[in-house]
């Protein structure tokens, strides 16, 4: 791809990317996978960086999905300590920079500090609106749909919902995206070319680059390319224009 200094118009508004090759990254070096994690938080400081020196205001970032509990647990564990760490160590800063932070996915089953982290996470950015940062932890899209289910199907049998009402605006609401824009371009890196169960509602009408890049090395040159791709693309949301073939 042809390198690119500054993103094209027109922008997405929101991008969401699938982080992989970590653990590829740091095999190609002779080291374990969790010095491919350390170096995959790296690349998402720089990533957020560049989402808003480039001009988004939504960005959503796959870490953790439901399935890597199959994972070896001392792989786990190294994911837990880099997201502690990565609060810890960067939370202030991208509060002061006005970031909303929001935390995607299943949080009854994380450990109590997790849980606390996530939730102070939260509360602390909540005033804030320039930018929208969203982490995907322990999130798989169908078990997304499952809670909003169950969160809807409550509300109706408590007398507060009308199943009859309901849109997909509605429907909508009980996701854990609630209030963020549908997104418009997904990214996934390493070469890998499956959606792994990642904003299937979300990104139902999203265009999608995938590219062979490994996430350690993403950086806001790579992020440009993929907004230059997004912006020569034609999207038409199942519709026809007017001077199409039939």
């Amino acid at each position: 791809m042809a390198a690119h200094t500054q993103a094209p118009e027109p922008l997405p508004r929101h991008v969401a990317i699938v982080m992989d090759g970590n653990g590829r990254w740091a095999a190609k070096r002779g080291r374990p996978r969790a010095f491919g994690h350390r170096a995959g938080v790296e690349a998402v400081r720089r990533a957020v960086r560049a989402a808003g020196e480039l001009g988004l205001t939504h960005l959503t970032l796959f870490g953790f999905s439901t399935e890597n509990w199959r994972r070896p647990a001392e792989e786990i564990d190294a994911l837990f300590d880099l997201l502690r760490r990565f609060v810890q160590a960067d939370l202030d800063k991208l509060d002061a920079e006005g970031v909303r932070v929001r935390i995607l996915g299943r949080r009854d089953n994380l450990n109590d500090d997790i849980q606390q982290i996530v939730e102070n996470a939260e509360a602390q950015t909540r005033h804030n609106d320039r930018f929208h940062l969203a982490i995907a932890f322990n999130y798989g899209s169908r078990d997304e749909l499952v809670r909003a289910a169950r969160k809807m199907a409550a509300a109706a049998a408590a007398g507060e919902l009308d199943p009859a009402n309901l849109d997909e605006a509605g429907f909508g609401r009980f996701l854990d995206t609630a209030d963020l824009p549908d997104v418009d371009l997904v990214i996934r890196t390493s070469g890998e070319q499956r959606t792994s169960n990642f904003l299937l509602w979300q990104a139902a009408y999203a265009e999608y680059v995938f590219i062979e890049t490994l996430w350690p090395d993403f950086d806001k040159s790579i992020l440009a390319d993929c907004l230059a791709q997004y912006a020569s693309r034609d999207r038409r949301f199942g519709a026809v224009k007017l001077n199409d073939p039939v």
